[in-house]
């Protein structure tokens, strides 16, 4: 079994060790200061990443928050250790981390959204901007939806959908997240956040015509999706050399490379 550490005890941190066996793997190292194990817990606990830490880990989850993030990852990469970045909101800082990670020869895999639908979801949406942009008849907007504990708005699913559409929608070359006191201009589209209650992740994409429109919707039920990702990811960069994207090498793990684009 591949052992892990994961770093974040909370919803996701919970969700992984659930999950581990069924993956293959297993969880050795759980680091989290504010966690206080239970008498029957297997995995060993820590309160920070040091060398002790990680001593029996081959790859480590981080899921924390995005204040914390980019601390987290940098120690374990000065630590030599592969790892599954499950965090978002540390964009600004990834030139650093992806030349700490090829200075200190370690591999990472990077992702806004590790659930396998919402993967699916980035595949439904490139084929179909490709295809809605060749038609002028029609415009696109979007919008996400979240819980009132998301850290970050707009999110970083919503960020890496906008990536796909300014890639394959022609006409657009600006996705715009903030409110806006003006008409909007031909080449931008409109990329809506909303927080609230209990929300589970939303997002949804639509195309408009003055004679009908056209929505496409990803729902998160539960977290279970994301903890399979994340789990698949770290057995898949556990022999691989590198820093991925998991939108990039998703089809290469679940099987289906050999699929039309």
């Amino acid at each position: 079994m591949l052992k892990i550490a994961i770093i974040g005890y909370g919803q996701m941190g919970k969700l992984l060790v659930e999950n581990a066996e069924n993956y293959g793997c297993k969880i050795v190292s759980i680091i989290d200061p504010n966690y206080v194990p239970v008498n029957d817990s297997q995995a060993k606990v820590y309160s920070e990443i040091n060398e002790k830490s990680l001593r029996e880990c081959e790859v480590c989850i981080e899921f924390t928050h995005p204040s914390v993030v980019v601390k987290n990852v940098l120690s374990v990469i000065e630590l030599k250790k592969k790892i599954v970045i499950g965090t978002t909101g540390w964009e600004e800082k990834k030139e650093q981390i992806f030349n700490a990670c090829k200075q200190n020869k370690t591999d990472l895999i990077y992702s806004a959204n590790y659930s396998l639908g919402i993967n699916l979801f980035y595949r439904i949406i490139e084929f179909s901007s490709q295809i809605m942009s060749k038609i002028n008849q029609y415009d696109i907007w979007a919008y996400e939806m979240h819980h009132n504990k998301k850290g970050d708005s707009p999110s970083g699913t919503a960020k890496e959908l906008a990536k796909i559409i300014l890639e394959k929608y022609s006409s657009k070359q600006t996705a715009v997240y903030d409110k806006l006191d003006r008409k909007i201009n031909p080449e931008e589209f409109h990329f809506g956040s909303i927080r609230g209650g209990s929300i589970p992740g939303t997002h949804v994409i639509g195309f408009d015509s003055a004679a009908d429109s056209i929505e496409l919707k990803h729902t998160a039920r539960n977290r279970s999706g994301f903890a399979a990702g994340a789990l698949l990811a770290a057995k898949w960069i556990s022999d691989k050399k590198g820093i991925y994207n998991f939108r990039d090498i998703f089809a290469s793990i679940m099987g289906i490379e050999d699929i039309n684009d």
